[in-house]
């Protein structure tokens, strides 16, 4: 192979690569907004999280795992 060959596949990797990561990119924005829009998770109380970080601030969710074991 010559260097321009190794070059051109340099490049096709490249694009390639950065082609699948867009997809991913997208395809996890599209999941947070549609999760969102059916009222499974509220993103903005965790975005109000870093503004509001004290000590006695309250919990945002329960952790359901927490609870099954205090009940056995």
């Amino acid at each position: 192979m010559s260097a321009v060959e190794i070059e051109q596949l340099r490049i096709y990797g490249y694009l390639f690569g950065t082609g699948i990561l867009i997809v991913i990119l997208y395809s996890y924005i599209i999941y947070l907004y549609r999760s969102e829009k059916k009222g499974e998770r509220d993103y903005e109380k965790y975005g109000k999280l870093a503004l509001d970080d004290e000590l006695d601030s309250h919990i945002l969710e329960k952790n359901p795992k927490l609870e099954n074991d205090k009940k056995e």
